[in-house]
């Protein structure tokens, strides 16, 4: 295929994709706002009237962090089962098989937008005026939605031979919730786990989030670098172990 008719695939599965998600659901793309604005809402009484934190403007602060979880665990687990739930489309047209999992998580960064300006607004809200920092966000989701990629193309692949791949994906997602400081600050993480949490690109992006929206600061540049590695060096894995594996999908899908 020529590199026009790939984008254009590319595009039409994206666009295929964001309308079945919401093509039975009642409110539609409202569920984007919903999910994150009860999250938020429970986890700030929680930690605001329970466990009372010390952390200013806890509700952006806690968006923050919820904003790339979810869109970390969905985009991932729809990767992860994005060749089997398309096996009829991929046995009836001769296209390339990456771009399957690709359109998945694609699709996801789409409702991700919604998510995003959801986020702005909060900020705004809560007092946090836009700053020239806010160019920085481009750049930390694009390393975000980089290495998801690289990591669907893995369990994608592995998730056609083994079906009980996108269970893990779960069970990973669940735990990944309290590893990763969505309701807790960077400050509380013990030092010598500091670097290891960097090197994880949920935890690293919210970190460079809250420098960004809520401290008007530039990214840190020790943790630029590691995300900016982590999700290239996964991208090239994951295109490595898809390619190798492909070839005999056809045998078990």
């Amino acid at each position: 295929m020529w590199h026009g008719d790939i984008l254009f695939l590319l595009q039409n599965l994206v666009v295929r994709d964001f309308r079945v998600r919401y093509r039975n659901m009642s409110l539609g793309v409202l569920w984007s706002l919903l999910n994150p604005l009860v999250m938020m809402g429970a986890l700030t009484f929680v930690f605001t009237k329970i466990y009372p934190s010390n952390v200013k403007n806890f509700p952006v602060f806690v968006l923050c962090g919820l904003v790339p979880y979810n869109f970390f665990t969905l985009a991932w687990i729809n990767g992860t089962t994005s060749i089997i739930d398309n096996s009829g489309l991929l046995k009836r047209i001769p296209l390339p098989k990456e771009i399957v999992p690709l359109a998945s998580v694609l699709s996801v960064a789409a409702h991700l937008i919604i998510q995003i300006l959801l986020l702005l607004a909060s900020t705004l809200i809560f007092g946090q005026g836009p700053n020239i920092q806010w160019l920085w966000l481009p750049v930390v989701w694009g390393f975000e939605i980089i290495f998801v990629c690289g990591l669907a193309l893995v369990t994608a692949a592995i998730n056609v031979y083994v079906r009980d791949t996108r269970y893990v994906v779960e069970a990973i997602n669940t735990i990944l919730f309290w590893l990763v400081p969505i309701f807790y600050s960077f400050e509380r993480i013990p030092a010598r786990f500091a670097g290891v949490y960097q090197l994880n690109p949920v935890a690293a992006l919210i970190l460079c989030l809250r420098n960004i929206l809520l401290t008007a600061s530039a990214p840190p540049n020790s943790t630029l670098v590691k995300l900016a590695s982590v999700s290239f060096a996964m991208f090239a894995i994951g295109f490595i172990v898809f390619r190798k594996s492909k070839h005999a999908f056809y045998d078990h899908i």
